[in-house]
């Protein structure tokens, strides 16, 4: 099973804290790297620790990010090299996010979605694969671009 890691600004906190238990119950080894509270805080700060973890292990871990929106966190995200992070709202885009874009962070927004949905796409996150093949060829040129 993956190392997750976990992180997020005040408005996604609690979200943060449902999904952090909910992950621990199902055996996953979860990393939080905050905020460990409501108060007001700069999501920067929690994208990067997230990222930082997923890239000392591209191979064997997984990011998920809250913020209000989620807008905010995939855009501090994707500016790590390494990192393919989708904001998902639904969960046919987190299932097709992971079979052909190999992403390895999820960005939530707290404002826009339940926890109850949050979990369904938590879900098809971390059980669907990458399909590899003429998937792995686009990722690659999407890798690419980091090198501009």
């Amino acid at each position: 099973m993956r190392k997750i890691f976990i992180g997020a600004d005040s408005a996604g906190y609690a979200l943060k804290e449902e999904l952090r238990e909910y992950l621990t119950a199902k055996g996953y080894d979860v990393t939080d790297c905050g905020t460990d509270s409501p108060a007001s805080c700069h999501y920067p700060i929690f994208a990067n620790a997230v990222c930082e973890g997923v890239k000392a292990d591209l191979e064997g871990s997984f990011g998920i990010l809250i913020c209000g929106t989620g807008v905010g966190m995939s855009m501090c995200a994707n500016k790590h090299n390494g990192i393919r992070a989708a904001l998902c709202s639904d969960t046919y885009s987190a299932k097709m996010t992971r079979r052909h874009n190999d992403a390895n962070v999820l960005c939530m927004g707290a404002r826009v979605i339940g926890s109850c949905l949050a979990t369904d796409i938590l879900d098809q996150f971390l059980e669907n694969e990458f399909e590899g093949e003429r998937h792995a060829v686009r990722v690659g040129m999407m890798m690419e671009i980091e090198k501009l």
